[in-house]
């Protein structure tokens, strides 16, 4: 089978107690290129994989190192791509939540639910009510607690805020709704709902889970002060609803 081509990306990166970072990357077009990230879970000697970024040889052997790919999760419709590729090479298992539709074909082995199994323990998953595909969010009950989501919110706050994200779209990001700030992503919220008032009520929802740090699909880890700085984006993105 043919696997979408590796782009650039760092080696796993520890950011929590049995958590690591792959700060990577989405090539859109000859000249653009985004960051996207990967998380990773330890759980004794398992590993789970969260919005999947396929890595080159050198980063698999350091993916190798820390345990055995047993999971991949894929915790929003729009990040999927290199799903199949972590399924095949360890013979994971898929979780999921149903009725995705831009990565139809793959196999969900364990639907994923609010207040549904985990591959890990101390954690609960979040859903996103009355979107038009399936998102969610994964709470880790650490201390302070952590939040992974996929696209919904994406925080660029800290350095280096867009890792190997292309100079042409780095200058242009700020101007489109992409500032070096936390925010509720602004493509997303538009092709997930036309009722912006609902969507707003379950952020308020998301924003009673305790967290205090979070890791996004893109950008870079918010190791500090994450719960204020999605009540703030949340303001900021609806304020006018």
């Amino acid at each position: 089978m043919e696997y979408p081509t590796v782009t650039p990306h760092d080696m796993p990166k520890k950011i929590g107690d049995k958590l690591y970072v792959v700060y990577g990357s989405v090539q859109m077009n000859a000249l653009m290129r985004f960051s996207r990230n990967m998380a990773i879970v330890i759980n004794g000697n398992e590993l789970t994989l969260i919005n999947a970024v396929r890595m080159n040889d050198e980063g698999l052997a350091a993916l190798d190192a820390l345990g055995t790919v047993r999971h991949v999760l894929r915790l929003g419709a729009l990040h999927g791509m290199d799903d199949r590729f972590y399924l095949d090479r360890y013979d994971a298992e898929f979780w999921s939540f149903p009725d995705s539709n831009t990565y139809p074909n793959e196999r969900v082995e364990h639907a994923l639910s609010e207040g549904g199994p985990l591959p890990f323990s101390n954690a609960q998953i979040f859903e996103f009510r009355g979107i038009k595909q399936p998102e969610g969010a994964l709470l880790i009950k650490s201390s302070p607690g952590m939040l992974l989501v996929s696209d919904s919110i994406q925080s660029y706050a800290t350095r280096p805020y867009k890792p190997h994200t292309s100079l042409i779209l780095r200058l242009m990001l700020p101007f489109r709704g992409f500032p070096n700030e936390t925010i509720v992503g602004p493509i997303w919220t538009t092709m997930m709902t036309d009722d912006r008032r609902s969507l707003r009520a379950e952020f308020e929802r998301l924003l009673a889970l305790d967290f205090d740090q979070l890791l996004s699909a893109h950008g870079t880890a918010l190791l500090d002060g994450a719960h204020d700085a999605v009540k703030s984006a949340v303001h900021l993105r609806f304020e006018h609803d």
